[in-house]
């Protein structure tokens, strides 16, 4: 486990209680691809399986948006985009990508936050998008690499934990 994690498997039963246990609900995972304008925000289904993009929202509104999806879902914990240069050094977004997660664990004190790298995201988002046939309108909708990029984050650390 990276430094700064803690183990989250059950997460969901010690800081909610066991009724959701008992229900049967299943936990998921959000992960954020944080930018000045946009973010993109992807989540798990709630068996943790795979990764779906599900949103991205005006940057100054993310955390009205985190609060409405917190009171409608269960989240276990939340991984974000960590910047980091080729050389594995902090980018001029890296400081504000901080900023985001001091804030978080502010708002959010029940929910564990990960960071995860970064690098290469936009890059593969485009090739996906490419690959899956997205056309050329849609590839231009910033918005729409913004999600992309958060669902190849979460699927990332996803695989990581395996």
């Amino acid at each position: 486990m990276a430094e700064g994690q803690r183990e989250t498997d059950n997460f969901a039963a010690e800081s909610l209680g066991n009724q959701f246990v008992n229900s049967g609900i299943m936990p998921r995972l959000l992960a954020i691809d944080y930018g000045t304008k946009r973010t993109g925000i992807a989540v798990t289904d709630p068996e943790q399986i795979i990764a779906t993009a599900l949103e991205t929202v005006p940057t100054h509104k993310l955390f009205d948006f985190l609060k409405d999806y917190f009171k409608k879902e269960i989240v276990e914990g939340v991984i974000i985009g960590m910047p980091k240069g080729l050389d594995n050094q902090d980018t001029h977004s890296t400081s504000a990508v901080r900023g985001v997660i001091k804030r978080f664990q502010k708002e959010f004190e029940g929910i564990p936050v990960y960071e995860h790298d970064e690098r290469f995201t936009s890059a593969l988002a485009m090739q996906s998008m490419l690959m899956g046939g997205t056309s050329k309108k849609d590839r231009r909708e910033k918005s729409n690499l913004d999600k992309v990029s958060a669902t190849i984050i979460l699927q990332s650390f996803m695989e990581s934990r395996r």
